[in-house]
């Protein structure tokens, strides 16, 4: 937020907390969930949006109805061709979409795998300004009873938070994803963090941060303490690919250990240098996926990226491949 929003925005929960911390906490939850616009901001995302927006120009588009009237969006590439193909479905960040993740769908749609890529409610063009955790997992059911099970998902931020939540069966009542493999980019391992960052910037006390805590209970039927990725890892007996950068600055790289240290099966890349939001379109983290998903980079924390290392766009792969 910016500064003086923000100062009218503590101001207003000072005073409604004062009266009734419960209504508080509610209107707390509703400005959580409220998403970014969807308008991209800066001359670089701006550029992005653009790119993905023509890479994904023609392909099928798919409008997911889900409880409560909210809808999800999906794009599918390579989908309905005869014979057996892999399938792979890919989710977004907060306040981003499919088409950012253009360079990672390229590259799996080029595998001539069937790529489905979701627009969460709130985001891209699936329409609408409010998410949760239990919209987000529900869309990627709803995905999974349109199109079938996925050999792979693959997941940036909250979208990787999402696919573990949904994976390990969290959500009482919704069918979990049932893939074969996992991929967590710059993911989440829990979601405690998050909403204490939220009530300590906008200024909650204790008894309406407890009420915004038991809202998150009513609408997921899971305690906030219980989403926790982490301890469900190993639980759900599949591979799991987690790609993080040391210098992302959104989510913190503990969020990979924990990840790493919840069960030694999970295999570790660190992408040092590309942060929190060009991780997804780095040729090396590219190139690892490609390589787990045909059941590669088997070293459990050996894998890094030198900060300098050069952003390469999927569609100048193979030409710089044959000047080697």
């Amino acid at each position: 937020m910016a500064n003086f929003a923000l100062e009218v925005t503590r101001l207003g929960f000072s005073a409604l907390q004062a009266v009734s911390p419960d209504l508080a906490g509610k209107a707390a939850f509703r400005l959580f969930c409220r998403t970014p616009s969807p308008r991209p901001k800066g001359e670089k995302a701006k550029a992005a949006h653009a790119a993905g927006v023509i890479r994904l120009a023609g392909v099928e588009r798919f409008v997911l109805r889900l409880a409560g009237g909210a809808k999800a969006h999906a794009y599918r590439l390579n989908g309905g061709a005869i014979g057996q193909r892999k399938r792979y479905l890919v989710t977004h960040g907060w306040g981003s979409s499919a088409v950012y993740m253009a360079e990672l769908i390229s590259m799996l749609s080029a595998t001539g795998a069937e790529v489905v890529a979701l627009d969460f409610p709130g985001h891209g063009r699936a329409g609408g300004r409010f998410l949760h955790m239990g919209l987000a997992v529900g869309a990627i059911a709803a995905v999974e009873q349109r199109f079938g099970a996925f050999d792979a998902v693959i997941g940036h931020s909250f979208g990787g938070a999402a696919l573990m939540v949904s994976a390990a069966g969290l959500l009482p009542g919704v069918a979990p994803v049932t893939s074969g493999r996992l991929v967590l980019i710059g993911a989440p391992s829990e979601m405690a963090w998050l909403f204490t960052d939220f009530g300590r910037m906008i200024g909650l006390r204790t008894a309406a941060q407890m009420a915004l805590e038991k809202k998150v209970h009513r609408v997921t039927g899971r305690r906030l303490g219980e989403f926790d990725a982490a301890n469900s890892v190993g639980a759900i007996g599949r591979p799991v690919l987690v790609i993080h950068a040391e210098d992302d600055k959104e989510v913190s790289p503990a969020h990979a250990r924990r990840y790493g240290a919840a069960d030694p099966s999970v295999r570790l890349f660190w992408a040092n240098g590309f942060g929190h939001r060009r991780i997804v379109a780095a040729a090396p983290v590219l190139g690892a996926i490609a390589a787990f998903l045909e059941g590669g980079v088997d070293e459990k924390a050996g894998e890094s990226i030198k900060k300098d290392a050069e952003i390469i766009p999927f569609f100048e792969l193979p030409a710089r491949r044959a000047a080697l």
